[in-house]
């Protein structure tokens, strides 16, 4: 018979190391200018500034008031992997503070995101622990063992997110890349950063972004002539 409570699978396969350090130079917000999949909602922010995670993502889905399976499951992670955590709707109680920090941080987890709040924001940056939530809340989960699923496909921010998949988190907000664009995407974000920083020095070289860009001359045909 199907367990309908816990729904739990094994850890995903970690995705190359050699692409997860490629894909740790690169910034959210210059992929942000050719891909379109992915990017979880402005309103999931990082809890601690400066902090960059390029890692395996591992799933977990659990309901409101509940955070039973997120403390039975922070035991079979590890580093190299980021938890994505799917609040499935809830907003106001928060499932991460202070204790399920210390735990990942043991663990080794190299940063979570949580669509919904989290607490004890100074544990947190006690631990140094790279997070991403939708804000602070005094109000905490509790054991009701009422079920969720471990590995399980899930939405993070409004993107489908599935295990396996590789995770930027930066300043800029979280980004969930399948396995099968993950080459292009580096490749590509690659190629921007180039030539974003070329740019950037243009501009610090005296010229004008509207110049640059093109954008003057597209007025100017509008408004001159």
């Amino acid at each position: 018979m199907t367990n309908l409570t816990y729904k739990l699978n094994p850890m995903p396969e970690p995705i190359p190391q050699e692409k997860l350090d490629r894909l740790a130079k690169l910034e959210t917000a210059t992929i942000g200018h050719f891909y379109h999949f992915g990017f979880a909602a402005p309103a999931i922010q990082p809890v601690l500034p400066g902090k960059v995670v390029a890692a395996t993502v591992c799933t977990l889905a659990i309901p409101g008031l509940d955070s039973t399976l997120l403390h039975h499951c922070l035991s079979q992670v590890g580093p190299g992997y980021f938890m994505a955590v799917d609040r499935m709707g809830d907003t106001k109680y928060a499932c991460w503070g202070g204790g399920v920090t210390r735990m990942a941080a043991i663990m080794g987890l190299s940063g979570a995101c949580v669509d919904g709040p989290h607490t004890d924001t100074a544990e947190v940056a006690e631990q140094d622990f790279a997070m991403w939530s939708r804000g602070a809340s005094p109000v905490t989960t509790r054991l009701y063992d009422t079920g969720g699923g471990f590995n399980v496909p899930v939405s993070i921010g409004g993107a489908a997110v599935l295990p396996g998949y590789a995770v930027l988190a930066d300043d800029s907000g979280v980004l969930f890349i399948a396995p099968e664009d993950l080459d292009t995407v580096i490749e590509q974000g690659e190629i921007k950063t180039e030539r974003g920083q070329a740019n950037e020095a243009r501009i610090t070289e005296g010229t004008h972004l509207g110049e640059m860009s093109g954008a003057s001359n597209m007025v100017r045909a509008k408004t001159e002539g």
